[in-house]
Parts: C-alpha cells; sequence; structure tokens
C-alpha cells in the first residue's frame, strides 16, 4: 500500500515538472522527485534487508537531492539566467500529452511486458511513464538548464525500471551511474556557463541560427 502511494507520488512530480512554467518549479520537482524515489529504495532495502540498497539509497539522496540540485540553483544563479522555462507546448497541452504517457506505459506493461501482478508490474508502468516525461522535457522546453533537468528524471525512470525488472543493477554499477550522473552535471554545469558566456542566452532553439 505504502510502495502504491510513493509510485503515485512519483508521477504527481512528473505531471507538476512537466506543467512547470519556471525553473525554480522544475528543479524543486526533480528534488520531490529523488526524494521519493529515496524513500521507496530505503522501503525495499528495509523489506530486503539489504545492505547494499541501504548503501544505494544514501548515494541517490546525497548524489540527486543535495548536490545536483545545488550545481543547478549555483548555475542559475551564476548565470543570472530568467525564470521563465520557454515553452514550445502550453503546460494544458503538456499534461494531458504526459497523461497519454501514462495511458500507453500501462498498456505497454500491461500487454507486451512479461512483469508479474503486483508492486513490479506497478513500477515499470511508472517508470516508463517518468522516461517518457523526461524525454518530453528535454525536447519541449527551450533552457538548456531544463533540458538537463529532463535528463535527469529520465534516468529516474531508467533506476526504477531496473528495480522493477530485476530487483536493482549490480551493485558496483548503480554506483558507477551515480558517479558518471554527477560528472555529467558539472560537465553540463560548464557547458551552460559557456553558452551563456558566449551567446548572453541559454536558449537552445536560438542556437539554430548557428547552422550553415
Amino acid at each position: 500500500m505504502f510502495v502504491d502511494i510513493l509510485l503515485s507520488a512519483i508521477l504527481i512530480t512528473g505531471f507538476l515538472m512537466i506543467a512547470a512554467k519556471r525553473i525554480g518549479a522544475i528543479i524543486k520537482g526533480f528534488i520531490s522527485q529523488s526524494l521519493i524515489l529515496f524513500l521507496l529504495t530505503l522501503l525495499l532495502a528495509y523489506k530486503s534487508h539489504s545492505v547494499e540498497l541501504y548503501v544505494v539509497a544514501g548515494l541517490l539522496f546525497v548524489v540527486k537531492v543535495i548536490l545536483i540540485p545545488h550545481f543547478l540553483s549555483r548555475i542559475v544563479k551564476k548565470i543570472k539566467v530568467d525564470e521563465n522555462l520557454g515553452l514550445f507546448l502550453n503546460p494544458t497541452v503538456s499534461i494531458f500529452v504526459a497523461l497519454f504517457f501514462v495511458y500507453l506505459s500501462y498498456i505497454f506493461t500491461d500487454k507486451i511486458v512479461c512483469v508479474e501482478e503486483g508492486i513490479e508490474h506497478g513500477a515499470f508502468s511508472v517508470s516508463l511513464s517518468v522516461i517518457l516525461m523526461g524525454m518530453f522535457i528535454m525536447i519541449f522546453r527551450m533552457k538548456a538548464i531544463a533540458q538537463i533537468v529532463g535528463l535527469l528524471v529520465t534516468e529516474n525512470g531508467l533506476f526504477l525500471a531496473a528495480a522493477s525488472v530485476s530487483g536493482g543493477m549490480p551493485f558496483f554499477v548503480e554506483i558507477a551511474v551515480f558517479f558518471d550522473i554527477f560528472l555529467c552535471v558539472i560537465i553540463l554545469e560548464l557547458f551552460v556557463y559557456k553558452i551563456n558566456k558566449a551567446f548572453t542566452h541559454i536558449d537552445v532553439h536560438r542556437l539554430n541560427g548557428l547552422k550553415g
């Protein structure tokens, strides 16, 4: 029952990020989603009595709830970026698209993917929805920072998918993924800073003018 509540909360945070109009709101949405994912991992660790899962939950909290949001907030303050995300699709249309993603994920999980009914089934369906929502944010939001968040949301979905299908990735693989994501954010921070310094904005659609 508690697992279902956490899975529903993960979906809700996805909808909130899809509907967000400001950078601060989408970063807070990512923090909330990562915190819920941490609680879900902690619950799985408690049920399985797995020390490795406790370590993974701790890394998830440190990297995704504390460090990455800190770096994202630092980017926003450093380059003094406009809070407006820049939307290719308005929030209302985006919410309907996200609902369609949830429907597709449920149908795909129910009809095609061979997983057992229960927690795994629901978690896998939610994970596919989160992956699609992350990709949507990456494609339909103009600001580079929002696209970084979209990448991180997609990774949250992949993490949940791995946990729902196989009970989690091998321990050292999970640790490597966390460090890869952390390093990726640091590199993207430098990338966004350089874009802003060179072009005085981080609206990626305006870079189309550089095409030959």
